[in-house]
């Protein structure tokens, strides 16, 4: 078994409260859960209203699979969001 994790950090500059990032983060995880069958939630830094940390992971019997599933992801995370990118971390168990 092999489980693919991803942690994206981004930066919401011009959101001014909790209300306003819950309202990013909730169609982030509904666009990757309609979009693709991967486990998806907001991991960190709930208490600040312009930092956004969002886990995913998958489980699957090949490391190039859970590899390709998690970049996959992430890109499409980077594409569909108009918070800036500060940090991506993959890990393959």
């Amino acid at each position: 078994m092999i489980i693919g994790t991803g942690k994206i950090y981004l930066s919401a500059n011009w959101v001014h409260s909790l209300k306003e990032k819950r309202m990013v983060v909730k169609s982030i995880i509904d666009k990757v859960k309609h979009r693709y069958n991967i486990s998806i939630a907001e991991v960190d830094s709930q208490d600040y209203h312009q930092s956004i940390v969002i886990g995913i992971a998958c489980v699957s019997n090949d490391t190039r699979h859970a590899n390709s599933s998690i970049q996959n992801v992430l890109d499409f995370i980077e594409q569909n969001t108009d918070a800036s990118v500060e940090n991506i971390e993959i890990e393959i168990l």
